[in-house]
């Protein structure tokens, strides 16, 4: 649908007024620099705003230019992001602030083109980076703006179909106020996340209600429209601490794919009619070439990533011989434990670290 000119007039003013009354103090609004609004996109990506404000202030304290941020070892980097998620997202920032120094003297290109070119740049972060920071008239879509308007308009187009987007991002640039694109984009963003919630939303103070047509049909616990998802599967995995002498193994992913760049200590699935225990001495085996023995199970971690959840069981092991020659890692590192704070670890591993300060927990026995 499309509105006429008198509606249209009336909702941007309406949620304008709105925002300039209820938006939320937050750190990357209380900055015109794109570089500091750049980074708080790439972070707010599939994350809560509550989350990311403590990762952005210590972020910008320790990265506060994207010179600084070009210059930074990728380590350091995703040593500040470790907890966040989404790791490809810290590496791309890092590979698009050497872009940036290199290709256009440390200067964020205020270009769409341009700044799309950059690793890591999609038309959502695009959009949010080049109308907040530059003004440009680019409406941004990201799931607080589909609910938004999949209830304005009573939209079925499910939201998590991609072929949706089109219809959402048309809708989206036919409401933008292109005389105030930075406003407008953030105030539909603060109505989704503050009064067009999924659940419980605020109808009643809802600045466009009276143009809303769920509000009208009372439908609005209906949209938005969603298609139905396979249930995840859930992988069993198990996973070796290994200690030689005063040391332990650690090592460290494919900078490519899932938890790229990050540390972690060996392991792998647990194939078909295998117990945890062989898995675990097998998996080291074949990723580092080492001979272990388990000395005690540690504990289980449950973990969800966003396409699949794992079962993760933990073993405490002895070095036993071999020299480590890696298939699958990239490196490694035989370290003391209170060594293991410099390294990124995935969150997974962070519910298990914390037990291997406690030696108590090396007499549990292992699983029956």
């Amino acid at each position: 649908m499309a509105w006429n000119t008198e509606i249209r007039t009336e909702m941007r003013a309406a949620l304008l007024k709105w925002y300039t009354e209820h938006q939320r103090s937050l750190p990357w609004r209380e900055t015109a620099d794109a570089y500091g609004i750049w980074v708080s996109e790439v972070m707010l990506q599939q994350t809560q705003v509550a989350t990311v404000i403590p990762y952005y202030n210590r972020f910008m304290a320790a990265f506060p230019t994207v010179t600084a941020l070009a210059d930074a070892d990728q380590e350091a980097i995703l040593k500040l992001w470790e907890g966040l998620g989404y790791y490809a997202r810290a590496r791309n920032l890092h590979k698009a602030a050497r872009v940036v120094v290199d290709q256009f003297d440390g200067v964020i290109p205020g270009e769409k083109e341009a700044f799309k070119s950059l690793p890591g740049v999609g038309d959502y972060i695009a959009a949010a980076v080049l109308s907040i920071a530059f003004d440009l008239p680019l409406a941004v879509v990201d799931g607080n703006v589909k609910r938004v308007l999949a209830r304005l308009c009573t939209l079925d187009a499910p939201v998590n179909h991609s072929p949706s987007h089109k219809k959402f991002q048309a809708l989206a640039d036919d409401l933008l106020d292109c005389s105030v694109p930075c406003q407008f984009n953030q105030a539909m963003m603060e109505l989704g996340a503050l009064v067009c919630t999924p659940k419980n939303p605020g109808c009643d103070t809802c600045p466009l209600r009276q143009q809303c047509r769920a509000v009208q049909t009372e439908t609005v616990a209906a949209y938005p429209r969603r298609n139905k998802t396979k249930p995840v599967p859930t992988h069993h995995i198990a996973v070796g601490v290994v200690e030689k002498g005063d040391t332990l193994l650690i090592t460290q992913r494919k900078q490519e794919g899932l938890l790229g760049g990050l540390w972690e200590f060996p392991g792998g699935k647990v194939e078909k009619n295998e117990d945890a225990p062989s898995a675990c001495v097998r998996e080291i085996a074949e990723e580092t070439g080492i001979k272990v023995a388990i000395l005690s199970h540690l504990t289980r971690v449950k973990h969800a990533y966003t396409h699949f959840k794992i079962e993760m069981d933990v073993y405490l092991c002895r070095y036993v011989s071999g020299r480590v020659q890696l298939d699958g890692p990239v490196d490694h590192r035989w370290i003391r434990l209170p060594e293991i704070q410099a390294y990124p670890f995935p969150k997974a591993n962070h519910k298990f670290i914390p037990l291997l300060t406690s030696p108590e927990e090396k007499t549990n026995n292992l699983p029956a």
